[in-house]
């Protein structure tokens, strides 16, 4: 993969480089692959901003993006 194919984010585990034109469900899957941990368990914020699950698959990424999986807050 040529360095113009690839992107790096930061995550909570370091940087992580993807293919050019990932999208968060792609860095979510990868973030989480050898936990016990369901991406569907997790919220998810991008640069500080909040992206809803089933708003994951469209959400691209680019390159230095903050990405952050997280337990989401219930209760009340």
């Amino acid at each position: 993969m040529s360095h113009s194919d690839e992107l790096t984010i930061h995550t909570d585990r370091g940087p992580l480089t993807l293919r050019a034109g990932s999208t968060l469900a792609d860095a979510v899957d990868l973030v989480l692959a050898g936990t016990d941990r369901d991406p569907a368990s997790v919220a998810t914020a991008v640069n500080g901003g909040f992206v809803p699950r089933d708003a994951r698959a469209r959400h691209v990424l680019a390159d230095g993006d903050a990405v952050l999986c997280f337990s989401p807050i219930t209760g009340g």
